[in-house]
């Protein structure tokens, strides 16, 4: 997921999850809301799609009665790149390798590796209190593209544990085993027995007319670099999952377009004014999201935690999102509320547990 890069301050963490004052904006009123951990910031790293995700998982924890956890993204990117690089070879170069990714990168990486807390993999092997991912990116982009461009074949099966050294240098090794809470685990182990998270449970969706509806579709973005499927469906049964999902205590993994000028993390706020121009009352929100999706004013840019609902002085409704700029970000401890408007809009995807699916829309898709 590519995004304009953040140098942030990770905020201390709340003595209780998901009630910051912080998060209240004098403008907003939150009708619903779900528990969350502490705001963390992904520093200069292009991995809001592990931050949010994570953010994601560690909700569902919450909400299972599983207990707050602390989750280590890296753990995660450290396991994404090295699956990146393979099919990236695999491609002759062809495919996506970026600092980018999707919100199933974390479930596939749950799915084979398992998860561990952030106090045992920070992620900072390189001695810095906050992420900055540029040298690490360019020495793993440097390798591959060394290797596409030597003229030694067949290639060798040193590479991967080479390319896997360098993400050990910079983020850690990976921990076979680690002791929490006076008890051993594997990170497969953790992720079952203690956090309690089955990635088989989620699901992902996304809403374009070039597709088929209620079929599973390979979202073309450059970051579906896995080619991961998603439920396609009409926008307005998007919205209506999202909705549902916030109003029955579920929270949302949201991916989007936060380019547009009435995105503005420092005032708290993401609409989108409504004119002539925008022709989306002439045209309709399926049209104009396949217009935006196609000429690229919406693009790839950044996932977030949808994490509540809320409405303004006039009744509107708004999303109360959870990001990963750091809560010292703005004043309102790194949250912020996205209209309906914008939502329905800018929105490419949302990954959310199957049971957070209105029954119809799941019985429909056959989802079990």
């Amino acid at each position: 997921m590519k995004y304009t890069r953040f140098l942030l301050i990770v905020g201390l963490f709340l003595a209780f999850a998901g009630r910051s004052t912080a998060q209240y904006h004098p403008d907003f009123t939150i009708t619903k809301q779900v528990k969350a951990s502490p705001v963390k910031s992904q520093g200069r790293t292009g991995t809001c799609w592990s931050f949010a995700t994570t953010s994601f998982i560690e909700s569902e924890a919450l909400r299972q009665g599983k207990g707050l956890f602390d989750l280590s993204e890296m753990y995660t990117v450290h396991n994404a790149y090295a699956a990146k690089a393979v099919k990236y070879i695999r491609y002759h170069g062809k495919a996506n390798f970026s600092e980018g990714g999707q919100a199933h990168d974390v479930l596939n990486s749950v799915r084979e590796f398992g998860l561990v807390p952030e106090e045992v993999y920070p992620g900072l092997n390189y001695g810095t209190k906050t992420h900055n991912h540029e040298e690490m990116f360019a020495v793993l982009n440097g390798m591959l593209q060394g290797l596409l461009k030597s003229k030694m074949r067949p290639i060798t099966n040193e590479w991967l544990p080479s390319f896997n050294a360098i993400l050990d240098n910079y983020l850690g090794k990976k921990p076979e085993t680690f002791k929490y809470k006076g008890k051993t685990y594997t990170p497969q182990q953790f992720a079952r027995e203690v956090v309690g998270f089955n990635p088989d449970d989620y699901v992902e969706f996304t809403s374009y007319k070039t597709y088929p509806y209620y079929k599973k579709v390979d979202l073309e973005l450059p970051d579906n670099w896995s080619h991961d499927l998603y439920y396609n469906v009409p926008v307005g049964e998007l919205m209506g999952i999202i909705d549902y999902a916030l109003n029955n205590g579920y929270s949302v993994d949201w991916d989007g377009d936060v380019s547009e000028d009435d995105f503005s993390h420092q005032n708290g706020t993401a609409v989108l004014s409504l004119d002539d121009s925008d022709g989306i009352i002439i045209n309709g929100i399926e049209r104009m999201r396949q217009k935006t999706f196609d000429n690229q004013t919406t693009t790839d840019d950044h996932l977030m935690h949808l994490t509540g609902l809320a409405k303004d002085k006039n009744g509107s409704v708004f999303y109360l999102t959870k990001n990963s700029w750091g809560e010292n970000s703005n004043k309102y401890g790194g949250y912020l509320y996205m209209s309906k408007w914008f939502v329905q809009l800018k929105t490419l995807a949302i990954l959310v547990h199957k049971d957070a699916v209105p029954k119809e829309l799941k019985k429909k898709l056959g989802i079990k």
